[in-house]
């Protein structure tokens, strides 16, 4: 796949994904809300989309702000979002983030990429998704779903998502930036599975190199 056919293959991603269930994260996010964006997508590191979502209401239930968040004992933290995956490790990050913003960013989710990656618990991943849903700046959010499909188109060849991320970066037209990881999670978890994906019934299959897949359904 190339940069010949990348408006096809967006077009058909905006028609395709009307079809399928939006992500957590992309639902918190029609609150305007960079801090409930940022919480949320630390939450679903290694997480489905169900448990994060149960997680995270049981949490905003109690404590919506950093400065609320910031009061908690850990141990109602953990209570709130177990079962998500490291949930031990997430509760300790979320502390200690909203005490971080608090004291250093006069309790406002800071703007600025690299204070977001100083945060605990806090990568390219989620920084991205944080300028982009909670600021509407622009980023490239990816995760396994955007490294994985974007190599198995053979549009990029990189070895991690960060790698990738850089080169996407390099060679996708920004007007896409915003919008792969939105395309790409849920169309990654519907149609272009990890294992055995679902090609008889992908609408990009044409342009697809298919790099990587062994059978498929």
């Amino acid at each position: 796949m190339t940069n010949d056919v990348i408006d096809e293959v967006f077009k058909v991603l905006s028609l395709e994904i009307d079809k399928l269930q939006e992500p957590v994260v992309g639902r918190v996010a029609r609150d305007k809300n960079p801090f409930k964006v940022l919480i949320s997508t630390m939450l679903s590191l290694r997480t489905k989309d169900a448990t994060t979502e149960h997680a995270f209401r049981r949490l905003t239930a109690i404590a919506s702000s950093p400065e609320e968040i910031s009061h908690l004992p850990l141990e109602a933290i953990e209570k709130a979002i177990f079962p998500v995956g490291f949930y031990k490790t997430k509760a300790k990050n979320i502390k200690e983030t909203s005490k971080i913003i608090i004291k250093k960013h006069h309790g406002m989710v800071p703007r600025d990429f690299n204070d977001l990656l100083s945060l605990p618990g806090v990568g390219r991943k989620t920084a991205n998704l944080v300028m982009i849903l909670g600021f509407d700046e622009l980023g490239i959010c990816v995760d396994t779903h955007v490294h994985r499909i974007t190599n198995r188109w053979g549009y990029v060849s990189t070895k991690t998502p960060d790698d990738t991320e850089m080169k996407l970066r390099e060679i996708l037209p920004k007007k896409y930036w915003k919008d792969i990881n939105n395309y790409l999670v849920p169309y990654g978890q519907y149609i272009c599975a990890p294992v055995s994906p679902h090609c008889s019934r992908c609408k990009l299959i044409t342009y697809c190199s298919r790099i990587g897949v062994g059978s498929s359904r």
